[in-house]
């Protein structure tokens, strides 16, 4: 089993989408086992997969361990897909780490819900909190959801700073631009400084994610952006194929 984190100190850079679309590659393209593990509390991973929303405020106290995680996994409509819904009650998260002490908590949860799956994609709330601490140093990858914007890549560069500075082992990060519109100069000058980053262009197929509520594969597979994520699991693929 292996985790794969889609994580942004930033909202509104393309992150749950990047996640939906990530773990549909998983499940449908590479025919694996897949657990998509919504912890942001906004649930757009949620919604778009058509969560079951009739639970709610369960998903902290699975965490808590108040709940077993397999009440609360449901099947989605895609094959080998699975999701675990995030709900409200993920805004104590932080706090709730803090109150059980536990550095590896997050982990040992993994570790127990990857005995039924091969790829675990977790969407994490935005921020540099506890629970993102957790999430970075029990992921095998982490992608990082980058718009080509000044502001945006600074949030990065000061993860990347954070993480050097505390010395703890951490997953790599591997940004990868969103929304990337290639009439705007600014992008253009980032993607020149950065060739090799992968890029996921602005796309009107991954606006009606939300409306369809299905990943890009499933209603627009030929699209530049399915087919952009879809490169994207490739070379996770390889990636982890090396470990």
């Amino acid at each position: 089993m292996s985790v794969i984190a889609v994580y942004s100190m930033k909202g509104g850079v393309g992150k749950s989408c990047t996640a939906v679309n990530l773990a549909w590659n998983s499940a449908v393209g590479s025919s694996r086992r897949t657990l998509l593990w919504d912890l942001d509390p906004q649930g757009a991973a949620s919604f778009i997969l058509k969560g079951d929303r009739s639970e709610k405020d369960r998903a902290r106290a699975m965490v808590a361990g108040n709940v077993k995680p397999d009440k609360l996994i449901k099947h989605t409509e895609i094959e080998n897909l699975d999701l675990l819904a995030a709900d409200v009650s993920l805004r104590g998260l932080d706090r709730l780490f803090f109150q059980i002490n536990k550095k590896r908590h997050l982990g040992k949860l993994l570790k127990e819900m990857g005995k039924d799956y091969d790829r675990i994609i977790l969407d994490c709330p935005p921020g540099l909190t506890e629970t993102s601490e957790q999430i970075l140093r029990n992921a095998d990858i982490v992608i990082v959801p980058t718009i080509p914007s000044p502001l945006s890549e600074r949030a990065l560069t000061d993860v990347q700073m954070f993480l050097n500075s505390n010395g703890k082992k951490h997953a790599p990060l591997l940004p990868v631009y969103t929304m990337v519109d290639r009439r705007r100069s600014i992008h253009n000058q980032s993607l020149a400084r950065k060739p090799k980053w992968p890029v996921i262009p602005m796309s009107s197929a991954v606006e009606h994610m939300t409306k369809l509520q299905q990943p890009v594969g499933s209603f627009a597979p030929r699209s530049p952006a399915a087919q952009a994520y879809a490169r994207i699991w490739r070379g996770i693929e390889k990636r982890l194929a090396k470990k």
